[in-house]
């Protein structure tokens, strides 16, 4: 074959390629606004700001615009009124809210287990839940779901609200400084909330958990049914680049601590970095892809949500039971259809 013919074929090669790539449409990326019933800095935010800085929402062609309130019943609340596309923190406000009209559906789980827990030092002479006749126990707020949970784990064992008392010391260094001295004999808390001023005060913890809702999870993202069915295709790449994110957290909490604190906004430091990977190490069981090979990471129990409404009622805090529809899993199988070994080799080293 002469050189010209050579040349000239090579040219049309070429062309080829071009029209193909010229006909082939460039996906536009889409914007998608998410609140969060947390600060910047609350532990599942760290999710959004792997998934964000780790590239993950970028490859799948979205902008997120990632809000954030104090009050989850407030955020909640927002995206029930259409003012926001996707809530994301705990699942009580949802189940609050339902008898008043909030009609938010949870399409991604942010926690494999419940997350309030009855907490003491690790060298605290309390050694079981009956062992706390007769104390003071801490909480963050009167009233919150975490003292119901304590009512019920000490009903359990046969302790009623004559037998101890209840107190509120509030979060950080207050709240640590009342347990560890003694002012408190435990704390009903989240436990996240116990691991990251355990980690900050280095004092470790034990945890009771309740018998019944331990492993119904109680964080999660949601929308309303008509965002969900505007926007079925934008939810499931968001829901895959969090699945990701979930399961570079689990994978590399080195690498994972870090984005966390540069998207929290916080000064990037050795020690900040450092704390926040020990937080991580130490809550394994606390994030979506505990099983990162599972093709279900992000599942929601629907029958575990029933049950958890059916607490709040017997606790006070809700007039009636919430419907299971209240949880939509249709966007995970998408989320997880990738090759997770590919991934979790690809992350693993990643620095």
């Amino acid at each position: 074959m002469g050189t010209e013919v050579i040349a000239r074929n090579a040219l049309a090669a070429c062309a080829g390629v071009l029209l193909a790539l010229l006909a082939s449409p460039v996906l536009a990326d889409d914007r998608l606004t998410v609140i969060g019933g947390s600060s910047p800095a609350g532990f599942f935010e760290v999710i959004d700001h792997v998934a964000e800085l780790g590239g993950f929402f970028k490859q799948e062609h979205l902008i997120v615009d990632k809000q954030y309130m104090t009050a989850a019943g407030a955020a909640a609340q927002l995206v029930g009124s259409g003012k926001a596309e996707v809530y994301s923190g705990s699942v009580e406000p949802l189940l609050l809210g339902y008898s008043k009209g909030l009609r938010l559906q949870m399409f991604l789980g942010g926690d494999p287990q419940y997350d309030y827990v009855l907490g003491v030092p690790v060298d605290s002479p309390i050694k079981s839940l009956e062992d706390f006749k007769g104390k003071e126990i801490g909480e963050i707020i009167g009233g919150s779901a975490a003292e119901i949970s304590l009512q019920s784990m000490l009903a359990g064992v046969g302790l009623s609200k004559s037998d101890y008392s209840v107190v509120s010391i509030g979060v950080g260094p207050q709240a640590l400084s009342a347990i560890v001295s003694g002012k408190v004999a435990g704390a009903a808390f989240p436990s996240v909330e116990l691991v990251l001023e355990g980690v900050q005060g280095n004092v470790k913890f034990r945890f009771f958990r309740h018998p019944i809702l331990k492993d119904i999870g109680n964080v999660a993202w949601a929308a309303s049914p008509a965002t969900i069915a505007a926007r079925p295709d934008v939810l499931r790449r968001y829901s895959r680049a969090l699945v990701k994110a979930a399961i570079l957290i689990h994978e590399n909490p080195e690498l994972a601590a870090r984005y966390f604190v540069e998207g929290s906004g916080a000064k990037v430091t050795d020690k900040a970095v450092a704390d926040e990977a020990e937080v991580l190490r130490l809550l394994p069981d606390d994030l979506p892809a505990v099983k990162p090979m599972s093709k279900k990471i992000g599942y929601i129990a629907p029958a575990g949500i029933e049950l958890l409404s059916k607490f709040l009622v017997d606790g006070g805090l809700i007039p009636a039971a919430v419907p299971a529809a209240v949880v939509s899993n249709q966007f995970i199988d998408f989320a997880n259809a990738f090759d997770h070994r590919a991934f979790i080799a690809q992350v693993k080293g990643k620095s």
